[in-house]
């Protein structure tokens, strides 16, 4: 069964051993600038280029002081996050009030991203080290969103995929941002560039938040939690105003 599956018999994109199809992510690319809501179509570039990306981190986690523990005991943070009780317990001004207030007004959920990342897949729920990291990453994306200050526009998410790529070195992630780029129209292209790589450099300078108790880091202050974590202000996203990022 795929759930009983162990390192000596997980498959190869679990063990590091991925190709890049480079053919596969062009062609998701192109449905998801057809439809930037058609999430799946991240997932398969994700797929496609990221390689050993998830071996690589899992590998340094357990390098991270305390990260052990955390791979030790592979919390699922699909249910923690899905778990409306637990989320309304958050005092105002920490993480989890914050991320409370984002999936609620945007109208998102940790499964509902789960179950995206799930169509057509067979492995997404295997029981396999790289696999939990990769459903850790998965999961701490809208947290991501607060913790960085980017909206869900489409220069926000941009912008947090340049972040990702900096985080992560995941080439699905530098693929993304580079196209978000080049799409951009002529007018507004240069303001584009700016923001998409503040969004690396702040990735850059920030600690590395996949080494993160995110349980713990939900009940820290936002503003604290930011400072401690080395996560600067984003300058020139915050510039833009509100209706040129809806266009």
């Amino acid at each position: 069964m795929a759930m009983m599956t162990d390192t000596m018999t997980a498959p190869a994109a679990f063990q590091g051993r991925q190709r890049r199809r480079w053919g596969v992510a062009l062609k998701a690319m192109g449905r998801l600038f057809a439809n930037g809501e058609d999430t799946a179509q991240v997932f398969e570039i994700m797929r496609a280029l990221n390689g050993d990306a998830n071996a690589r981190n899992y590998d340094r986690l357990l390098r991270t002081p305390g990260g052990g523990r955390l791979a030790y005991e592979h919390v699922e943070l699909e249910p923690r996050l899905m778990d409306n009780a637990w989320l309304d317990a958050f005092a105002p001004g920490t993480v989890g009030a914050a991320y409370r207030t984002f999936i609620r007004s945007e109208n998102l959920s940790a499964g509902g991203l789960a179950d995206v990342s799930r169509q057509g897949q067979v492995n997404v729920d295997v029981a396999h080290p790289y696999a939990w990291f990769g459903r850790r990453m998965r999961d701490s994306h809208d947290l991501w969103h607060v913790l960085s200050g980017y909206g869900r526009d489409g220069l926000g998410e941009a912008c947090l995929v340049a972040f990702s790529f900096a985080q992560t070195g995941g080439l699905g992630w530098a693929f993304i941002a580079t196209a978000a780029m080049l799409r951009a129209p002529r007018q507004a292209r240069k303001l584009v560039r700016r923001a998409v790589w503040q969004g690396y450099r702040r990735g850059k300078a920030a600690k590395w938040l996949p080494g993160e108790d995110y349980i713990a880091l939900m009940n820290e202050p936002l503003e604290s939690a930011r400072a401690r974590l080395n996560i600067t202000p984003a300058t020139v996203y915050d510039a833009i105003p509100a209706e040129m990022l809806r266009q």
